[in-house]
């Protein structure tokens, strides 16, 4: 088990309040070699900022770019790798358009968009900012040549602040604070092919988990007072790394099902997702299962065969998952098409009351089959996956906001 990112949420201000920047550097001084130290693996960190919405005085035509470059600067100048801007807000509807701009600007600035509204217990679904965001994704795929720029960009559903994983990680609030994300489905992988029947496997996976937990955690207690930075919990998604031995769907192959996207996948994710239930560590952000194609090396097989499809992803999230992430898409695409998928997904977050993303790749000049060709190295290359969507019609081709109250227990 690694950790994949130590997360820094800060409001920089704007101007960039640079005592604010420091005290984020200090931080990062502190909290990367102690988790080194305890024999950790830290591969990156990272800084995400208030919704970059509330910090530009004036929401116009290059001023989400010239803040994204400064910010990137600035953050790497103080050890950090990447830094999130944040969501575009659904009431503040031309913040969406100012995103392709500032992805072509930067490398390693990431974004978001909020399709969804907060409104006490239920929420609602913003067909106009459901819309922009799948405009967001067509606009960026045309960047650079192998639509790779989308790897920077999220549409949210329902996601609060303070997830470590990028690219939907954005601050609230005044004091600073940190979380962790870690890449952990080897645990579950180890944890399964050592057990001889299902209640072992999920008690070695909860054991695992919690032992984690409580080491990192004490190591966080300590940074938290010698940095004066809050400590926001852990984000024990089990996500992959390309390679078997490090892949979600091989640890729910090993449950027992033949190849992922069979029948019996759906119980194996909600198998899996609750014994991640039952552990107990401070949690942050999603603690569900990552199911993204491209960074899965099982997936993305089971993608290319043909065995694996977009709706099944979706629906897999229903009982365990963080949506859909890294999905390669035909570069055709249309932002109506991508809208009819990005609204299914938020109106199956607000009625689950889970929060979702979903990260969509339309790759240039690629047809559903296609091999996609990636030279990334966090990256396992598959097959460009069909879409099976049309533009949405009459009400839900509008732009209302619509709410949705969360299914009673009965």
């Amino acid at each position: 088990m690694k950790i994949r990112s130590i997360t820094c949420f800060v409001d920089p201000a704007y101007p960039l309040n640079e005592q604010r920047l420091k005290v984020a550097g200090e931080f990062l001084e502190i909290a990367r070699p102690a988790f080194v130290d305890a024999g950790y693996e830290v591969q990156t960190a990272r800084m995400a900022s208030t919704p970059f919405p509330r910090l530009l005085p004036r929401l116009k035509a290059g001023a989400l770019s010239h803040l994204a470059q400064q910010l990137e600067e600035a953050v790497a100048d103080l050890g950090y790798a990447y830094v999130s801007l944040g969501p575009a807000l659904p009431e503040l509807p031309e913040s969406y358009g100012l995103i392709p701009e500032a992805l072509a600007a930067t490398q390693n600035a990431f974004f978001s968009g909020l399709m969804t509204t907060p409104d006490s217990s239920d929420g609602g679904v913003s067909l106009r900012a459901v819309h922009q965001c799948a405009k967001v994704i067509q606009e960026a795929s045309g960047i650079s040549q192998d639509g790779f720029a989308n790897m920077r960009f999220a549409a949210l559903a329902n996601v609060p602040a303070g997830s470590p994983f990028f690219p939907a990680a954005y601050h609230q609030g005044d004091g600073p604070s940190f979380a962790l994300a870690t890449e952990a489905a080897d645990l579950a992988v180890t944890a399964f092919s050592q057990a001889t029947n299902l209640d072992e496997a999920r008690k070695n996976l909860v054991r695992s988990m919690e032992a984690h937990g409580r080491a990192m955690t004490n190591i966080a207690r300590e940074v938290e007072k010698q940095s004066r930075v809050k400590f926001g919990g852990i984000d024990f998604s089990l996500a992959p790394f390309p390679s078997e031995e490090h892949s979600i769907g091989t640890a729910m192959e090993r449950l027992g099902v033949p190849g992922l996207g069979v029948h019996g996948s759906l119980a194996a994710a909600a198998i899996l997702a609750d014994t991640m239930d039952q552990a107990d560590f401070l949690r942050a952000g999603f603690n569900g299962l990552l199911l993204p194609v491209l960074e899965d090396a099982t997936l993305a097989r089971r993608a290319a065969q043909g065995n694996l499809n977009v709706m099944d992803l979706l629906l897999y999230s229903a009982v365990c998952g963080t949506g859909l992430d890294t999905i390669p898409l035909p570069g055709d695409t249309s932002a109506e098409q991508l809208s009819a998928v990005l609204l299914d997904l938020a109106s199956l977050s607000l009625r689950m009351a889970k929060p979702l993303t979903a990260r969509l790749m339309p790759i240039p000049g690629k047809n559903a089959g296609d091999p996609t060709g990636f030279d990334f190295a966090y990256f396992a290359n598959s097959k460009v996956m069909s879409l099976h969507a049309v533009a949405l019609e009459r009400f839900l081709g509008g732009d209302e906001v619509f709410t949705l109250h969360r299914r009673p227990p009965r």
